[in-house]
């Protein structure tokens, strides 16, 4: 953790001194606070014994989503009494608790108990209570509508809550008849579950008598639409059978028609090859005929074989020697002539029978041609045709599915109609606890004693923050910015509030306690305060010290009292000088004549060596202010009170001079020019910042730094922190020794 972490964090000595200090701020305003928090008690007290009792009555009712049925799951309910598909849905439920405390509701009630002409409901008075007179109306509608009253009335005393993690509702009602509170609650209830029901009911005989016109108009238009599609198969020849099958019995038929059409083509090529082949057969040498003609024809194949034998004869012959014109040559080449034309006349029959069947099978093809173009447009007009017979059979088969929904549902509306179920059912009956709502007399207290005590607390710290006067060694080091060189504690003979506010000068007996009582608080804080102006600015020795104060009682002069008998005790020669040539009180304080004193030697030539200043406390001498003068500033001013001071300065250790305040005239800033060092004394819970502020301006204005500043009276019990823990080391010392415990310093 770094530096800056920890000087961030607040210390536990911080944290205890804002304690003590918020412990002694209410310590010391106890009594305001004390009296605003009875104040609060007794107001809260008289203010619910004068309101008027209102007690609160009670409801229960549970809201199912889901409600029963009768008919069983398979028959649906024309309008849903529960939530229907929002079932488990909040919106639901809200929308419940608007209507439970809605308006309407809310006239509906009023308007069924005649509340708006009962005066103690409007004005929420017990039924014997007597009713504030009214003026008579003027004529035109009565003031106190059903609108207004349940508005004004009814519905800011209404309250709707759900019970949590439930399908509960409960309903609660204030009024200050108990009776009219619960007949209130029960007659809004059974508004709300009649009108529930009535409204599903309602919305059923709409949808019921909406579903029977709907049915009617669905059988006509089924009617139109059988009707059409009769006609449409009339006129267009169209058989029971459904287009489908219509269709795939053409389909049948052109396939068949294709088949035997691309047969018949094969056929007519195959007898067209067939042709071409015997076409190309040699007419002077037949032999090369085609094997196919030959398998098919044996005649053909005989006369072929005739005519080889004969022509291989021929040759046989005219090989072996015989001429042309032998018998036997010439019967053999008649034979083969006779083959030749035998074979060629068997293959010209052939020719022709392959032309017949060819002609033939073209003509086939052209019926089969014809046959599946008259199929083809059959099935384009079928295509068309199913077209706007589909639309007629779809119209009409929509219409019978419609027609039928509706039929089932006007049949299960007759059912339900009349079926008075509802999903809401009243769980606790009204009822009134007998204990008031209003006024909560204890609470009421409880609560105005607490504003009290707030109000107490505020005025507290409002007037100690609106407090500008120092307080605290943490005052003056916080608002002037300067040392502080002690706290003086608050002795028995302190003047009293009343005779400070009152500008009383303050007994004497105190400014020497620390001659008296060595042992005191007092002389132990005077020797703390000695010790640090020792320290407090060691390059300028305090030879000649000036106190002064911002006002008048603040001190100063037992402050200069103690700081010299302190400075004595040490074995210091000390001088104390009255340079209050206007109030002056050293005199007084040491029981000396005030005829001879600082007015007096200045007006002499040279200082004499015996001053006659002894006083009871050994090594310290007092010289009085002397007989008052006109002109106290001028003479402080002067070089003669310069050389007087330089003399006396050269004759003690210590001079302390006690001035007048520093804001009331001049003398004590023209002193502080004689003298280096000065302290300003501040009265605790008396000198305001304001003024110390303006002394130390005053004191700066001149050239002169205030070494320090010294808290007065200082009052441990107004303080409650700070200085604290000197008391308990004084009293732990000093304590059995029988010396007076002053307020620790």
């Amino acid at each position: 953790m770094s530096s800056e972490d920890l000087q961030s964090e607040p210390t536990a000595g911080s944290q205890w001194a804002a304690f003590f200090e918020t412990a002694r701020v209410l310590r010391k305003h106890w009594l305001p606070i004390g009296f605003l928090t009875i104040a609060g008690i007794v107001a809260a007290s008289f203010y619910s014994a004068g309101v008027t009792r209102v007690y609160r009555a009670t409801t229960t009712i549970q809201i199912d989503p889901t409600p029963p049925k009768p008919l069983g799951q398979e028959v649906q309910n024309i309008v849903d009494v529960g939530a229907g598909v929002m079932a488990n849905n909040r919106e639901y439920y809200k929308t419940q608790y608007d209507i439970l405390a809605s308006r309407t509701l809310a006239e509906k009630t009023v308007k069924r108990l005649g509340l708006q002409l009962d005066g103690g409901f409007v004005t929420n008075l017990p039924s014997n209570a007597p009713v504030p007179v009214q003026p008579p109306p003027a004529p035109g509608p009565s003031m106190a509508s059903p609108e207004d009253t349940a508005r004004n009335s009814l519905m800011v005393r209404l309250a709707v809550a759900p019970v949590r993690d439930s399908r509960l509702v409960q309903i609660t009602f204030d009024d200050a008849d108990p009776e009219r509170a619960k007949r209130v609650l029960r007659t809004l209830v059974s508004i709300y579950i009649d009108d529930n029901v009535d409204s599903v009911l309602a919305s059923t005989n709409v949808a019921a008598e909406w579903l029977e016109e709907q049915l009617g108009k669905l059988k006509t238009e089924l009617g139109d639409n059988e009707i059409a599609l009769n006609q449409f198969k009339q006129t267009n020849q169209i058989l029971s059978v459904s287009m489908d099958d219509q269709s795939n019995m053409l389909r049948d038929e052109m396939q068949q028609l294709n088949q035997a059409l691309t047969l018949v083509r094969t056929e007519i090529e195959a007898l067209s090859a067939r042709n071409t082949q015997l076409q190309e057969v040699n007419i002077t040498d037949p032999t090369e005929l085609p094997s196919q003609e030959l398998l098919q024809s044996s005649v053909l194949t005989g006369q072929r074989a005739d005519y080889i034998r004969a022509k291989q004869q021929l040759v046989s012959l005219t090989q072996g020697g015989m001429g042309e014109q032998h018998p036997e040559v010439r019967a053999a080449a008649s034979q083969v002539e006779i083959s030749r034309q035998a074979l060629l006349a068997e293959v010209s029959n052939i020719k022709e029978a392959l032309s017949r069947q060819l002609a033939t099978k073209k003509q086939e093809e052209k019926g089969l041609t014809g046959l599946f173009a008259r199929a083809k447009a059959r099935a384009m007009d079928l295509s068309r045709l199913g077209l706007e017979y589909n639309r007629l059979e779809r119209a009409k088969v929509n219409t019978e599915k419609v027609y039928s929904l509706v039929l089932e549902r006007s049949k299960e509306s007759d059912l339900t109609r009349f079926m008075r179920f509802n999903n809401i059912r009243v769980v606790d009956e009204a009822y009134v606890d007998p204990a008031p709502v209003k006024p909560r007399t204890f609470l009421n207290t409880v609560v105005g004693g607490a504003v009290g005590l707030l109000l107490g607390f505020a005025a507290a710290f409002g007037r100690n923050s609106l407090d500008r006067t120092l307080k605290s060694a943490q005052d003056i080091e916080e608002h002037l910015e300067l040392p502080l060189l002690g706290v003086l504690p608050r002795t028995s003979s302190d003047v009293s509030k009343a005779n400070r506010k009152r500008g009383r000068r303050p007994d004497f007996g105190d400014e020497l306690v620390v001659h008296e009582k060595p042992s005191s608080s007092a002389a132990e804080a005077a020797r703390a305060l000695r010790t640090n102006l020792m320290f407090a600015a060691p390059d300028r020795p305090q030879k000649s010290l000036v106190i002064t104060s911002g006002g008048p009682f603040e001190g100063k002069t037992t402050v200069a009292c103690w700081i010299a008998v302190a400075m004595a005790q040490a074995g210091k020669s000390v001088l104390l000088i009255d340079c209050d040539l206007r109030r002056p009180r050293l005199h007084k304080i040491f029981k000396r004549s005030n005829e001879a004193g600082v007015s007096t030697l200045l007006l002499e030539d040279t200082l004499p060596e015996d001053l006659n200043s002894k006083t009871q406390v050994p090594n310290l001498d007092m010289i009085p202010s002397g007989p008052g003068v006109p002109n106290p500033a001028e003479l402080l001013q002067s070089e003669r009170f310069e050389h007087f001071l330089r003399t006396l300065e050269s004759r003690y250790d210590r001079i302390v001079i006690d001035t007048p305040p520093v804001n009331a005239v001049t003398d004590a800033a023209i002193l502080s020019t004689r003298v280096n060092n000065t302290v300003l004394v501040a009265r605790a819970h008396a000198t305001s910042r304001e003024a110390a502020r303006h002394s130390i301006r005053t004191l700066a204005d001149v050239g002169n730094k205030v070494l320090g500043v010294v808290l007065n009276a200082y009052d441990e019990s107004r303080a409650g922190y700070g200085y604290g823990y000197g008391g308990y080391r004084y009293q732990y010392y000093y304590g059995n020794r029988g010396e007076a415990r002053g307020p620790v310093a």
